[in-house]
């Protein structure tokens, strides 16, 4: 079996954080930062009142109410999945323009005690959206299909989600 290797951290620069000083167990925190997701060209969402979660090796997840949803954006997909340490989720379809993608946000309905303030806020996969923006920047998605994080250029990585990364 090869033996897991933590990567080396890439040195922040100013202004940034580096996604190897977030905690394990991670972290909720609310965030003033402008959130905003576009699905077939419209924008779906928008709110200053979002939670990030910061879990080491990971670029934040954005959190947003589902009032920050347009009316008729989101819809109950199938499944459902359990974190260690945020407990049982719900996942949603998200349709905007014209597009549909199913399962492509999910929230916590009822999370464990140190994540009830995000009790029902929703996040997105931005891979499967058009664009998602934090501050007006547009993010990059958490490599692989798996993990919903958010790059901006306000955090270091190496970022887990890539091919031969699951063990960190």
């Amino acid at each position: 079996m090869p033996q897991r290797v933590r990567p080396q951290p890439v040195p922040p620069a100013p202004g940034q954080e580096s996604v190897w000083d977030y905690p394990r167990p991670p972290r909720l925190e609310r965030t003033p930062a402008t959130l905003e997701v576009w699905l077939g060209g419209e924008r779906i969402a928008c709110t200053t009142e979002g939670f990030r979660v910061l879990e080491t090796s990971h670029p934040p997840t954005y959190y947003l109410p589902k009032a920050a949803f347009a009316p008729g954006v989101l819809e109950r997909a199938p499944g459902g999945s359990v974190c260690e340490w945020k407990g049982e989720a719900t996942y949603w379809t998200l349709r905007g323009g014209g597009r549909v993608q199913e399962g492509a946000g999910w929230s916590y309905e009822q999370p464990t005690a140190p994540f009830a303030p995000m009790a029902g806020f929703l996040a997105v996969y931005a891979g499967r959206m058009d664009e998602c923006r934090v501050n007006g920047v547009r993010v990059t998605p958490q490599p692989g299909g798996f993990y919903g994080g958010w790059i901006t250029p306000d955090v270091a990585g190496p970022f887990k989600g890539k091919p031969g990364t699951w063990g960190w």
